[in-house]
């Protein structure tokens, strides 16, 4: 399976969305408008990289006959 190059697109979307998350909310903690900000956007790229992610796996699964 770590030999399909789809997989590996998966698993670094996966990985694009915890470090979104993980980024996101390390800008909770700091307070302030400008946090606030920056937590927002970091939050709105997350959603972006989800989306993705679902979308590839969804395609790995229907392209790999996904029984």
């Amino acid at each position: 399976m770590f030999n399909d190059p789809l997989f590996i697109i998966v698993l670094v979307a996966m990985a694009a969305v915890v470090f979104f998350l993980a980024r996101g909310l390390s800008f909770f903690g700091r307070g302030g408008a400008e946090a606030a900000k920056q937590s927002n956007k970091m939050m709105r790229w997350r959603i972006y990289a989800q989306f993705a992610a679902v979308v590839l796996v969804i395609l790995f699964v229907w392209l790999r006959g996904g029984n």
